[in-house]
């Protein structure tokens, strides 16, 4: 396990990972972005009053998913990212688009690719969706301001440390088919993050404890 959390010791574990291609499939695919940044303030010298937080721990961009009655991830939890379009010469090129125009971040004027980790099958409802996500890790050089589109009812940043060190993980009561299922989830505040999104950053967080 990282001893710490801070955006310079995430840089340096992710460093050596080699970048994969993209896998030939008849699925459909989709891409995200981890964004990760120094707290708000000089780096490393970001306190929480509250004791909450570590000094200089990074911070996580995470979106709510706007309510819509057509996505089968509405009002979710998520990272920044969507489906690939045509015009996408990879899902790489997708991720960034994507958050472009989901929070307005340019990650190719503004940040570092750091890590590709494995894909991811979608699941909706309990049920395979027949699409692939494939998940970026970026760090920013610098934090634009967020201009969120209207897919995006909301978006945050929260500190690391504590999701990676399981101190933000519980169970979330999913009822499936009439079966009330306890999924691990992480607990942001108010916010539940579970699904897709929680194993892409589990992911994150078994890479970096490697």
């Amino acid at each position: 396990m990282l001893s710490s959390y801070d955006l310079a010791a995430i840089m340096a574990r992710l460093d050596a990972r080699e970048a994969a291609l993209d896998l030939l499939t008849q699925e459909r695919q989709a891409a995200v972005a981890a964004i990760l940044r120094a707290p708000a303030g000089s780096p490393g010298s970001a306190l929480d009053p509250a004791g909450g937080r570590e000094p200089g721990e990074a911070e996580l961009l995470l979106i709510r998913r706007a309510d819509h009655p057509a996505d089968p991830w509405s009002g979710h939890m998520a990272l920044p990212g969507g489906r690939r379009e045509p015009a996408d010469e990879s899902l790489l090129a997708t991720a960034i688009r994507e958050t472009r125009e989901e929070v307005g971040i340019d990650l190719a004027a503004h940040g570092t690719l750091l890590a590709r980790l494995p894909e991811v099958p979608a699941v909706a409802r309990g049920r395979r969706a027949g699409m692939i996500v494939a998940p970026f890790v970026f760090a920013l050089r610098s934090t634009p301001e967020l201009t969120l589109s209207d897919e995006v009812a909301e978006a945050l940043w929260t500190p690391l440390g504590p999701l990676a060190r399981g101190e933000r993980t519980s169970r979330y009561a999913y009822t499936h088919e009439g079966n009330v299922l306890q999924l691990p989830c992480l607990l942001v505040d108010e916010r539940v993050v579970w699904g897709l999104t929680y194993l892409m950053l589990k992911q994150l967080f078994e890479v970096l404890h490697r």
